[in-house]
């Protein structure tokens, strides 16, 4: 929704203001212009990235539409989830999450939480640390810091792709000179010709350097930090059961362990302790 009106944005005050001051739009039509840079920077992308980033970038277009798909909702159902698990464990023992663990899809426990159970990589992330804590793993020094490296190598892997459309709009500028260049050749090819003419080929010529211009700071370049920002919001979420899992470790209560997650949350999607002390209080018994 953001990208849609931004780029209307954009493009209106762009073009309305060019209009405004007297400007021709047929000037502005060079589809061959658009074609050298479009697609010699679509050639470039995919020259530059493996095919585990070109897979993804479709779907992360698609996301930038959507947004963040990490709402104050779905933290308190993640907290809520943590709280029930932490309550288990410390009523019935760690090896009474062995069950849930090994079969999270059939999981009685982690059906009752629809939105975190389609969620594969977080889903993943938490069974496999419990799993560890099941197996005897007490240490909470030693957990953190690999749950550290798995997040880094997570967010390195995840920033590929905005780093990838990143470089694809700082491409553009250049490639907007080379379309103008190229316009530049045909005019000096037409020199002869008077100077009404001369001068719908420069102008057509310089709508090169100006597409090129435009798309990487009013299109691409914005695309490539609202879907970093997207990114930044799934590691936020990955912290947060991060934050959850070693204060449990640690020895606390379920209801300190999650209000440790909590605090974590940005204030925008943080859930209030009032909204979490309800929420877990509406829980069955594990």
């Amino acid at each position: 929704m953001f990208l849609i009106i931004g780029s209307l944005i954009v493009t209106g005050c762009v073009v309305g203001s060019y209009v405004a001051l007297g400007g021709k739009l047929a000037v502005l039509w060079q589809p061959f212009e658009l074609v050298i840079i479009g697609g010699s920077g679509v050639g470039a992308y995919i020259i530059a990235n493996p095919k585990q980033v070109l897979g993804k970038s479709m779907g992360g277009v698609m996301s930038i539409l959507k947004g963040s798909k990490y709402k104050k909702d779905d933290y308190l159902e993640l907290l809520t989830l943590q709280y029930q698990i932490f309550r288990l464990a410390k009523t019935k023992g760690m090896l009474a999450l062995e069950q849930h663990v090994e079969n999270p899809h059939e999981s009685t426990l982690f059906s009752e939480f629809p939105k975190f159970s389609h969620n594969h990589h977080a889903l993943e992330f938490l069974c496999d640390y419990l799993r560890l804590m099941t197996l005897g793993t007490d240490n909470p020094h030693e957990l953190e810091s690999l749950m550290d490296l798995e997040l880094e190598t997570h967010h390195a892997e995840e920033h590929k792709l905005s780093h990838a459309m990143q470089q694809l709009a700082e491409s553009f500028p250049g490639l907007g000179i080379v379309a103008a260049v190229l316009g530049v050749i045909k005019t000096m090819g037409s020199i002869t010709e008077p100077p009404s003419v001369l001068g719908g080929l420069i102008g057509a010529a310089l709508v090169g350097t100006f597409l090129g211009i435009l798309l990487c700071y009013g299109f691409v370049g914005p695309m490539a930090t609202a879907l970093k920002g997207n990114q930044e919001d799934e590691s936020l979420y990955f912290v947060c059961i991060k934050a959850g899992l070693l204060a449990h470790l640690q020895g606390y209560a379920p209801a300190v362990s999650v209000e440790f997650a909590r605090k974590v949350l940005l204030s925008h999607t943080r859930p209030t302790f009032v909204e979490l002390e309800e929420a877990t209080q509406n829980l069955p018994a594990v």
